[in-house]
């Protein structure tokens, strides 16, 4: 499928036929499609926590208000943001590059992050929303259909995931075969609206 096709395709679907399996080599891909997207200084500050356990899985439906995808989908993929990725050991970030481009960026990754919990949480959502949309193109792609997801107690799932005290979630994304269609579109705003040439008037 061609990426533009995919992304006229690809809405957020709610139904998904349980009994479905996503086979391991498509999760890999999935995910290995996934870490291309980018990060700033290549920090790489999403983390992806496959829920596989169903006892979990429920648990998890709990505290995202019910909603069956959470627990009906083939896959459900947590995207978790590491808060302090800039700070562990980031020469490896960058330990392939010639070494006047590590010299110059791992410094600049201490100078940019220290000391701006905004910035450093910022930047991982950033990354998580980029990572999540490589997802559900390549799950498109491959014939799935996907819905990203933000309704959930995020401190109940944090809880549930175990995530140490420097990650939070940022989003799931739900993969597996759709049984009934999206709604229509809501209402798409015109590009003349949200595109501004140059500067706001």
């Amino acid at each position: 499928m061609h990426v533009n096709e995919a992304i006229k395709l690809r809405r957020s679907i709610k139904h998904y036929d349980p009994k479905h399996e996503i086979t391991k080599e498509e999760i890999h891909i999935l995910l290995s499609n996934a870490v291309l997207s980018p990060t700033a200084f290549n920090i790489q500050n999403w983390r992806f926590v496959v829920v596989t356990d169903k006892a979990l899985r429920q648990k998890i439906r709990e505290v995202s208000w019910g909603q069956a995808q959470v627990e009906e989908a083939s896959l459900l993929i947590v995207l978790v943001a590491d808060l302090m990725a800039w700070n562990k050991e980031p020469g490896r970030y960058w330990k392939d590059a010639p070494k006047p481009v590590q010299d110059y960026l791992v410094p600049a990754i201490q100078q940019y992050y220290q000391n701006k919990p905004e910035v450093q949480r910022d930047e991982a959502m950033r990354s998580c929303g980029m990572a999540a949309m490589n997802l559900m193109l390549s799950a498109k792609a491959m014939g799935y259909d996907t819905c990203p997801m933000d309704g959930f107690d995020f401190d109940q799932v944090a809880k549930l995931l175990n995530l140490p005290n420097d990650h939070t979630p940022a989003m799931f994304v739900c993969v597996g075969k759709g049984i009934k269609e999206a709604m229509p579109r809501g209402g798409q705003l015109p590009l003349s609206e949200v595109v501004i040439e140059n500067q706001f008037k």
